[in-house]
């Protein structure tokens, strides 16, 4: 693993480098496997990401959209992690349909959707049993818990070793989710972290000794590449380590 620790004087600073380093990593990937599969991640601080992304002129039909997890709600909801990527990119520049995968919600049972979901990225990833895919772009946040994508502290889905994606679990909500297992199998997995209400969670997840399970961010350690960028607010304690 190789482990990149970058702190933004703010949060523009944070989405512009965040901006270079994904058309950076979008560029090599097509340039050497023809195409570009990204996963992206839900919440405000990814969204102005997005936005730029959609004014960037790529190679659309090369690159395939994933999500890492997604809230139990239909793709309309204000709640919906693909909603707001179709709202402030997505739909915004020529993606053909067919390069965006969508987690599934309309089954009344999320381990159904979580199994058919598992099946597509086995079937585009054209995996053997009990492989895992390697994504070329990873994005993922983390929350003041120090949870990220949809893997909360002491839940069940941080057990799942075996799987691509598990039923994540909000407070009794259930989410779909990558397992940590497979985002650890990512090129290039990229936290983006603002604000002051992060710092405590971060003072864990980077301690040389801390409980996984009660800060579940911590259980991820890619093969590839780990970028942490982070603004003043949520790094400037880490600047001093």
């Amino acid at each position: 693993m190789n482990k990149i620790v970058e702190v933004l004087p703010d949060k523009e600073a944070l989405i512009q480098r965040s901006l270079v380093i994904v058309v950076e990593q979008m560029q090599a990937a097509i340039a050497t496997r023809g195409l570009c599969t990204i996963a992206l991640a839900g919440g405000s601080t990814p969204k102005p990401l997005y936005e730029r992304l959609a004014t960037q002129t790529l190679p659309w039909d090369k690159i395939h959209i994933f999500w890492g997890d997604e809230r139990y709600v239909p793709p309309d909801h204000p709640d919906s992690n693909e909603g707001m990527a179709r709202h402030a990119w997505l739909d915004k520049v020529a993606f053909p349909p067919e390069n965006i995968h969508p987690m599934p919600t309309a089954h009344a049972d999320p381990a159904v959707s979580a199994n058919q979901h598992e099946a597509e990225l086995q079937q585009f990833f054209q995996l053997q049993p009990g492989a895992f895919p390697s994504f070329d772009i990873i994005l993922l946040g983390i929350g003041d818990d120090g949870h990220t994508a949809s893997l909360f502290p002491h839940t069940e889905a941080l057990q799942v070793r075996d799987r691509l994606t598990t039923v994540g679990n909000k407070d009794g909500q259930a989410r779909i989710t990558f397992t940590a297992s497979l985002i650890n199998h990512a090129r290039a997995v990229l936290f983006l972290v603002a604000g002051a209400s992060k710092r405590p969670a971060l003072a864990q997840i980077f301690a040389d000794v801390a409980d996984n399970m009660t800060y579940p961010a911590r259980l991820i350690q890619p093969e590839g590449e780990l970028w942490w960028l982070l603004d003043q607010a949520a790094g400037q304690e880490l600047e001093t380590r």
